[in-house]
């Protein structure tokens, strides 16, 4: 087997799990150590560790600009320079790694002078007022001006933009007017994502960021996911925000407008308004939204669990034909189909694999397709009157509910796509202290939904989600007998590629809601299932690439991929910064509601079955259900729907 990355950011060895056994712990690596003093204080860091990283163990700030947790040392912006005892120039200390005894100082006063110069001489470059910037206070370059004192221009300042903005995509806006050349976009783009739309290119002076051939963002092989802009430290690159039309649509009286939440901006966007990361604000961010003027709040988590119901039911109709008939070949492994950014990027980089990917919609625009049928019949509303707003952690649900196939409603299903930072925007425009508002609930019939649907936003969530339901409804047992409190635990964590291998022992009866398409299970008796999850569209590659040469992989059933490291809670549209920990505590938020849900199977959702019963009376993978929730493609990899 290929060598799988272990971190989220796609680096070390994959874990490998049978049942619940937990991956095995590291040793210690018994490395030297090198003796240091830093600034008067004395450390021992292992030979290896740059100077900047050793400063962070005794509490020592070292300014910094191209440095960031997730990516690749690069040195260019120089803001973290030190001064090294004997050394007769100034050393990048986040590219400096120790071997030796060193005597570093880190604010000399030749090192002051030496940020605030190139400090300056960024600003020189750096078109725009701060005040009319999106990144206003959380700017790296403004905070950097700010810390060294930069009260003037001492190298002059752009009196006019030298290039165009880029707007031509429905997620990410460019304006390389703001860009210091830090690179962050670059090494997120080719090293973190594996994508490579955009490349620094020509040298010295003439140094800039372009795409390929210098061709508009929307044209190239961008897969929207916002993770250069998460990583920018300036307002280079920003979402692309949709906040005046939504409020023009509140506005407009002969409006009905609806917006469904997703759970990882729930778990977020708490930390737009200075709370730590890991604090969900699920119901206080309902009222909020009540304030803001929306006319219904929904949870997108219900159309989460009807994509488990779906989306499992349709990898089941696979095993089947591949344990059972013999009528041709099945598309096996069934890949996840919710994370726009990592179809965008199958779409670009293995097309012949399309088949493979669950026909099932997104839960936003499953939530689209409902809402202007089945809800506006059911209160008597005319669906061109329905505005629907998607909330969500991710830029390529932008691009996503823009897609021209997105209409099975018979209108555009999802209007428009606001980012978490977005709506926080929002909301401190309509004067709200979100932290400190009276919790409440969301509006039905979409209001009620399942620890299920809340662990989409984790990677390694659907996987579980859907593991709760096959496993019950395919063994007969309750989930909660096999794996404790119906946490499975093999499928969690931020290890880049997880597999896992589930032996069924025995099967049960067909549950009534899927007897229309099955008989029996005995397909299915004494089978092992093999699943795995992948997060990040670099380990997604290691993991295509792993089939596409017949691969171990290539013998897998079920496989989640999310475009976004750490998944939904890393996406690109979440607060800046990111960081592993950071992704780690929203997770744990994540799982902390699902453990606290009074429901935690999408299968005894009692509105879902409510939902089967009265509109999708043919149940999952029926034929309305397959209009309104699936999507189908052709074999050039283009959309279309039945």
């Amino acid at each position: 087997m290929v060598d799988y990355p272990k971190s989220d950011t796609g680096r070390a060895p994959v874990s490998q799990k049978r049942q619940v056994i937990s991956p095995g712990n590291n040793g210690a690596d018994g490395s030297a150590q090198v003796a240091l003093t830093i600034d008067g204080q004395q450390v021992n860091v292992p030979v290896g560790t740059t100077i900047l990283e050793a400063a962070k163990q005794v509490g020592i700030h070292i300014p910094t600009l191209c440095a960031h947790h997730d990516l690749c040392v690069a040195g260019v912006c120089r803001v973290c320079v030190v001064e090294v005892e004997g050394m007769r120039t100034l050393q990048a200390s986040c590219a400096y790694p120790v071997s030796q005894p060193m005597n570093i100082q880190t604010h000399t006063r030749k090192v002051r002078q030496a940020r605030r110069h190139i400090i300056d001489l960024m600003l020189s470059h750096h078109y725009g007022e701060c005040y009319a910037c999106g990144r206003n206070n959380n700017c790296e370059l403004q905070a950097l001006a700010k810390e060294y004192g930069v009260d003037f221009f001492r190298f002059g300042h752009p009196e006019k933009p030298e290039h165009e903005i880029d707007n031509s995509s429905h997620s990410v806006v460019r304006d390389m007017n703001k860009c210091v050349l830090c690179r962050r976009c670059v090494r997120t783009c080719i090293d973190l994502q594996e994508v490579g739309a955009l490349e620094a290119i020509n040298r010295g002076d003439k140094t800039r960021i372009a795409t390929f051939m210098d061709q508009p963002l929307a044209s190239v092989v961008c897969i929207n996911c916002g993770q250069c802009i998460n990583r920018c430290p300036t307002g280079a690159l920003r979402a692309n925000d949709p906040t005046d039309e939504v409020w023009a649509a509140i506005d407009d009286p002969t409006k009905h407008v609806v917006i469904q939440t997703a759970p990882a901006p729930r778990a977020a966007i708490g930390e737009c308004f200075g709370l730590p990361p890991g604090r969900a604000l699920t119901f206080e961010m309902n009222t909020a939204l009540r304030v803001c003027g929306f006319d219904r709040v929904f949870d997108t988590n219900f159309t989460a669990d009807l994509t488990i119901l779906e989306e499992g039911t349709e990898l089941l109709l696979r095993l089947q034909k591949a344990l059972k008939e013999t009528s041709g070949p099945v598309a096996l492994p069934q890949f996840t189909s919710c994370s726009p950014g990592w179809i965008k990027y199958l779409e670009h980089f293995y097309p012949e694999y399309i088949p493979n990917v669950s026909t099932a919609k997104s839960p936003q625009q499953m939530f689209g397709a409902i809402t202007k049928t089945y809800y506006a019949k059911l209160h008597g509303i005319d669906p061109k009157d329905i505005v629907t707003v998607a909330l969500m952690p991710c830029s390529a649900k932008k691009f996503e509910c823009n897609r021209p196939e997105m209409v099975d409603s018979g209108f555009k299903d999802v209007d428009y796509g606001l980012t978490t930072r977005e709506l926080a925007k929002m909301i401190q425009e309509a004067g709200i202290d979100l932290p400190n508002m009276q919790p409440s609930d969301f509006d039905e019939p979409f209001g009620t939904a399942t620890g299920s649907g809340v662990i989409f936003g984790a990677t390694g969530g659907v996987m579980e989600a859907a593991l709760r339901t096959v496993i019950e409804l395919v063994v007969g047992v309750k989930v909660e007998n096999l794996f404790e409190h119906a946490d499975i635990i093999p499928v969690r964590g931020m290890d880049g590629i997880r597999c896992v291998e589930l032996k069924i022992p025995s099967v049960g009866p067909v549950p009534d809601i899927l007897k229309p398409l099955f008989e029996s299970w005995e397909f299915l008796n004494g089978a092992t299932l093999k699943v795995a999850i992948a997060h990040g569209t670099a380990n997604a590659h290691k993991v295509m690439e792993d089939i596409k040469n017949g691969g171990p992989m290539s013998q897998f059933h079920f496989i989640e991929f999310m475009g976004c490291p750490g998944g939904c809670i890393g996406g690109g549209g979440q607060p800046i910064p990111t960081s592993l920990e950071i992704r780690q505590a929203r997770a744990k938020a994540i799982y902390g509601e699902d453990s606290s849900s009074k429901i935690r199977k999408s299968h005894e959702n009692p509105h879902v079955l409510k939902f089967y019963k009265e509109f999708l009376t043919e149940g999952p993978c029926g034929h309305l259900s397959h209009k309104l929730l699936h999507t189908h493609y052709t074999p050039r990899g283009k959309f279309i729907t039945p």
